[in-house]
């Protein structure tokens, strides 16, 4: 996977220090393993990431630094991916992590009404909040094992690409680097 793809598709060191909720990591933010971008590093911020995705809570980005934090990975691309589930993709993403939850658990289908004040948006909320946490969790346990499997595999099929590509320019020739460096004598 190109590293110049993936840094231009994640925030910076400047907006991850000056976001006013990411500041609760104080000098935790400063470690340098948070900012490499390698094949270990991307591959757990992928699944860091997509996991926090499916956490039906608000602030996920806090979780999915905290994660990066705790596992060591890649900090910005980790916070980038929780915005998977962004106002536009949730309703059909949790919908259908109700639907797996519901599957597992072998009960039917509800229809969610929702009623303002009070008592009736718990009591509607009570039948199916157990489908939709355990699909959230199997979903974003899923998905976050693909991801982590899918980027090193992506990153190993890229890094083999390119040592054939080297291999074929030495055997044919055509090689980039010149045998002699300008300046240099034998």
């Amino acid at each position: 996977m190109p590293k110049h793809l993936l840094k231009r598709f994640t925030p910076n060191r400047e907006t991850i220090h000056s976001h006013q909720h990411l500041r609760i990591f104080g000098r935790l933010l400063h470690a340098p393993y948070l900012w490499h971008l390698n094949r270990r590093s991307a591959a757990g911020a992928f699944a860091v990431g997509l996991f926090a995705a499916f956490i039906p809570v608000p602030f996920q980005m806090l979780l999915a630094a905290g994660g990066a934090i705790l596992f060591r990975v890649n900090l910005p691309l980790s916070v980038a991916l929780v915005w998977l589930t962004n106002p536009v993709t949730m309703p059909p993403i949790f919908y259908f992590c109700y639907r797996v939850g519901t599957a597992l658990l072998g009960h039917p289908s509800q229809a969610i009404v929702f009623s303002l004040p009070g008592e009736d948006l718990l009591a509607g909320l009570n039948g199916v909040l157990e489908p939709f946490l355990l699909g959230c969790l199997v979903c974003g346990s899923i998905l976050s094992a693909l991801g982590y499997l899918g980027i090193r595999g992506l990153w190993r099929w890229r890094v083999v690409r390119q040592w054939k590509r080297r291999r074929t320019g030495r055997l044919s020739g055509t090689s980039r680097r010149p045998l002699h460096r300008a300046g240099t004598s034998d």
